[in-house]
């Protein structure tokens, strides 16, 4: 199953991306995480790596690369959609080169790219190479891809969705998040994507949290459940220290369950 983890700036995507692939793997999956978020800087350190795995992008020539294919694109009768970076037609997991994949027995990590420095122009060749990697990516049975998506809705202009089987919408308490919990449903419709749902996160209350589902559920979204503001999580996160399995909040177990 490919799992795509979408919401708002600060609703805890990164966080959630590492309790889920946590509790994948106390299940027997194999998960693969892709930090596909060109901002995100510490998902590595969440997940217990020491370090983060080499961008994909370097594998394919660098961002200028594929900022230049972009270029002969739009010149030609070709489209963007038709472009292709990756030599290989149908990818596995153990087809990413060593470098480019963080391993830790069942638990893998590959990062599309990140901005590096000012002025180094949009994160397009980014997007382009997010589509299409995840697209190739074949997984067998007791295999599971979770990614960390940008915040927002950009993502959903580029159509990275469209290879995944299920949208996870990461919802705080605010009104904001409730918002584009509408509008990423809205999003998944239109882009003819079936399978959706939001996560509550970072809830100070079982009140706030029915209350926020009730909201969601009006809007036709399927609530997987809530997961409770947590303040070791929290100094974890502040710290870079990882959040380890014994530290994933009771009931995920049964969210990760509710979404297969």
């Amino acid at each position: 199953m490919k799992i795509a983890i979408c919401g708002k700036g600060g609703s805890g995507k990164s966080v959630v991306t590492t309790l889920l692939a946590k509790s994948l793997v106390q299940q027997g999956k194999r998960v693969l995480v892709v930090d596909s978020d060109e901002s995100n800087a510490s998902l590595y350190l969440m997940l217990g790596f020491e370090s983060p795995p080499t961008p994909l992008m370097e594998q394919v020539g660098g961002k200028k690369s594929v900022q230049d294919k972009l270029k002969s694109a739009m010149t030609s009768e070709s489209s963007e959609g038709g472009m292709s970076i990756l030599q290989q037609e149908v990818l596995r997991i153990d087809d990413i080169p060593a470098g480019y994949l963080q391993t830790d027995d069942s638990l893998n990590l590959a990062a599309v790219g990140k901005i590096q420095q000012s002025l180094e122009g949009c994160a397009c060749p980014m997007g382009v190479l997010s589509r299409e990697f995840l697209k190739k990516l074949s997984l067998l049975d007791n295999e599971v891809l979770l990614v960390d998506m940008e915040a927002g809705i950009e993502h959903f202009g580029r159509g990275l969705e469209t290879s995944l089987d299920t949208v996870l919408t990461v919802v705080e308490p605010s009104k904001e998040s409730l918002l584009l919990a509408g509008k990423i449903k809205e999003l998944c419709e239109q882009s003819q994507i079936a399978s959706y749902a939001a996560l509550i996160n970072k809830s100070p209350s079982n009140d706030i949290s029915e209350q926020i589902k009730k909201e969601l559920e009006d809007q036709g979204i399927r609530v997987l459940g809530s997961i409770a503001q947590d303040q070791e999580i929290f100094r974890r996160t502040l710290s870079g220290e990882p959040i380890n399995a014994e530290k994933v909040p009771p009931g995920m177990q049964e969210i990760v369950q509710s979404m297969f």
